[in-house]
């Protein structure tokens, strides 16, 4: 159990042993039905574990050349990239780093497949498909609303496939369960069912929320296998939230109490806009370690950050006792979606990362400075 009062502060910190249960399961998974699955960068990157996490999975999904890079680089294997435009300039280092490509749009296939014959002849090209149905309540993440921009819906391909095309990628979940994947997947298998025996591989994207509490991974396990054995087809999922999901906290200190029109606002050395802006976009309120929903009778405070930003807040908690400047507030559930988020706004430093090991021991990996922030506005 990590003594949260040891560590620095601000820091994220991930925990070894509850970042290798999801692994084990993400890997039974994965055996028991057949299909591969990868690590998305976008919800996770904290390369320093990467070693860890190849003794579980075997790939990544980038969404960015610098992605794709970290991924050839420290993952050691190429990537399956996907990007809703790639540039002139960077799509031949993108193929160097990369084994999958998909495209956004047919337009970008048709700009860039004379350079895949070139050049690319070890990278399988796909295309993102949108098959105008997700479950998804917030309309932030949903890549299905109408007029999106992600994805080619089934009205383009009514022609088939152009030359070249080896699969198909879709991503519609976020958080979500078997039987919303198994919904999209009647979906799929209606409106583009004409293409699946023409293509090798299927990306199911990401948004498989797997190791949640409560999660069927046997349903989920029965209906890939079926899925794959039907069509003959390769499948891919590329979770990124299922990786790191409960596996880690972010630690902060109290330094101020504001108390102004009746409201008590605890003024931390973390900020909700620079290092946890998934809380405000979603928006969610995340767990603090300690603290609940608000009961008379015991202190309720609101948490402020320490940007100039006047919506920089996030509330209310209770507590068992008043809280004192120098009190930590550790968050919980920090890993995913957020340190790949973070910003410098305001200059505000940024927090440690570190990782507890299962020997109990805390391992410092990285701590931010004035340059790290000075170098992103030279």
């Amino acid at each position: 159990m990590i003594d949260y009062n040891c560590l620095p502060s601000p820091s994220y910190v991930i925990e070894e042993e509850r970042l290798r249960r999801n692994l084990e399961l993400i890997k039974e998974v994965s055996q028991q039905s057949g299909a591969e699955i990868i690590l998305a960068f976008k919800g996770f990157a904290m390369w320093s574990v990467f070693p860890i996490i190849r003794e579980y999975v075997s790939g990544a999904a980038a969404s960015s050349i610098h992605e794709a890079r970290l991924c050839f680089e420290e993952m050691g294997v190429p990537a399956h990239t996907y990007s809703p435009a790639y540039r002139n300039e960077e799509f031949g280092k993108i193929l160097r780093y990369s084994s999958h490509v998909t495209f956004n749009s047919l337009a970008q296939y048709g700009k860039f497949s004379p350079v895949l014959k070139k050049d690319g002849s070890h990278v399988s090209a796909g295309l993102r498909i949108n098959p105008e149905y997700s479950e998804i309540a917030h309309g932030i993440y949903n890549p299905c609303s109408p007029g999106s921009r992600l994805g080619i819906t089934a009205d383009e391909l009514k022609e088939g496939l152009p030359d070249g095309i080896e699969g198909l990628h879709f991503h519609v979940l976020f958080e979500s369960d078997s039987y919303t994947l198994e919904k999209v997947l009647g979906v799929v298998e209606e409106k583009f069912g004409h293409l699946l025996p023409k293509i090798k591989w299927l990306n199911m994207g990401g948004g498989h929320l797997m190791t949640r509490k409560g999660y069927d991974t046997a349903h989920l396990i029965s209906l890939l296998r079926k899925f794959r054995e039907k069509h003959d087809i390769h499948i891919i999922l590329e979770p990124g939230s299922a990786f790191a999901w409960e596996t880690g906290e972010l630690i902060a200190t109290v330094e101020d109490v504001i108390v102004r029109d009746g409201i008590k606002t605890a003024i931390l050395d973390v900020s909700f806009t620079a290092h946890m802006p998934d809380c405000l976009e979603m928006p969610y309120k995340p767990v603090i370690i300690g603290a609940f929903e608000p009961v008379e009778g015991k202190p309720v405070y609101r948490m402020g950050g320490n940007s100039c930003l006047s919506g920089d807040v996030m509330g209310d908690w209770a507590f068992h006792r008043e809280l004192q400047p120098g009190d930590r507030i550790v968050f919980w559930d920090m890993i995913h979606y957020t340190m790949v988020k973070t910003t410098t706004f305001n200059g505000v430093p940024h927090p440690a990362i570190g990782i507890w090991g299962r020997d109990q021991k805390f391992r410092l990996v990285r701590e931010f400075g004035y340059s790290d922030y000075k170098e992103r506005l030279s």
